[in-house]
């Protein structure tokens, strides 16, 4: 009887009812962040922000700082998530980055998507707003010319509030242990090589978001069960109001209208591509870490996958594989799109 009562719920109420359940959530589970070093008063009117979780990436840090200082990232909002590689004392010293520190379960936060709902929550409102892992790289149409501020006042201008990119994973040609990557290096002169087809795009009915699969790690690493490979659409740039909330990592968000950044009448509304520098030397290493920690979605079964197939090799290219040159050989390919941005 409550199974059917609750059927009978119409779907706009249920939406509501969780997204003021997610909010109410984040603002709970604030009391897990301990303040490292604040920075927020630093941030201005009309900057955009970065927010970031984070464990052990110390390696990563200096070009995803970098790539994004170039972007046009004017402030970062880091969540460390109990590192011990020196990746806090890192960016406590950056002059533009606000850092947390938690020891709270990953798994138990959603996924970090509690706390960085909070952070957006508190300092986010009004500002475009990046959520991003690590090894995640904005690209999008005229990148190498105009800096975000560009896009997203052309975004503001058009009445939209959210920007939609596809997570492109990138592979180097041969074994991913075969060009150590050094602190501080380009990762994309590593992994320079793609997919350019191999994906399957659905629509959500319920929250209203396209879903995204494929591509290597489906290829290689789910071939046995490619719904179970992992999702490749992202919303990861907003313009956050107090109303909104991440439900599942960036993949969707509520109210509903936030997922709708596609055109169903036979046009194209601007798109990017999150470049995702997962596969490089360190792989193995942190695949181990995150199977041994079991905090990852489903009980780490993508994680599992990953171990399984390091056994066998991992080496991802293909002869159908690309190797990547800028955004506009994505956009010929069909992997993001100018939409109506000249």
């Amino acid at each position: 009887m409550a199974l059917k009562r609750h059927s009978l719920i119409p779907e706009r109420l249920r939406r509501r009812a969780e997204r003021q359940y997610l909010i109410a959530r984040a603002v709970n589970r604030r009391r897990a962040l301990k303040p490292v070093v604040d920075r927020t008063a630093r941030i201005g009117k009309g900057a955009i922000l970065a927010f970031v979780t984070l464990r052990n990436e110390r390696e990563r840090l200096p070009y995803f700082l970098d790539y994004y200082r170039r972007l046009g990232i004017d402030h970062f909002l880091f969540v460390n998530n109990d590192s011990d590689d020196g990746s806090g004392a890192y960016l406590r010293d950056q002059p533009d980055v606000s850092l947390w520190w938690t020891r709270a379960s990953y798994k138990k936060s959603r996924f970090g998507m509690d706390w960085i709902n909070w952070l957006l929550l508190r300092y986010g409102t009004g500002h475009w707003c990046l959520t991003v892992d690590p090894d995640e790289f904005l690209t999008y149409p005229h990148c190498d010319s105009r800096p975000l501020q560009a896009l997203t006042s052309w975004l503001d201008g058009s009445g939209r509030t959210s920007f939609p990119a596809m997570l492109l994973d990138m592979y180097p040609q041969g074994d991913i242990e075969d060009t150590p990557y050094e602190e501080g290096g380009d990762p994309f002169a590593i992994a320079s090589w793609f997919d350019p087809a191999n994906y399957t795009i659905s629509k959500n009915s319920y929250y209203g978001n396209l879903w995204i699969q494929g591509g290597p790690r489906t290829r290689e690493f789910f071939r046995a069960d490619p719904l179970a490979g992992p999702a490749l659409n992202k919303i990861p740039l907003v313009k956050w109001h107090w109303r909104y909330a991440y439900v599942s990592s960036t993949h969707m968000l509520l109210p509903r209208q936030v997922n709708l950044v596609y055109d169903e009448d036979g046009g194209e509304q601007a798109s990017g591509c999150l470049l995702h520098a997962k596969f490089l030397s360190t792989f193995a290493r942190k695949s181990e870490e995150e199977l041994d920690r079991r905090q990852h979605y489903a009980d780490s079964q993508e994680y599992q996958a990953y171990h399984a197939g390091l056994r066998k090799g991992t080496n991802l290219w293909c002869s159908e594989s690309r190797e990547f040159r800028d955004w506009r050989q994505l956009e010929d390919l069909g992997l993001i799109s100018r939409g109506n941005w000249a």
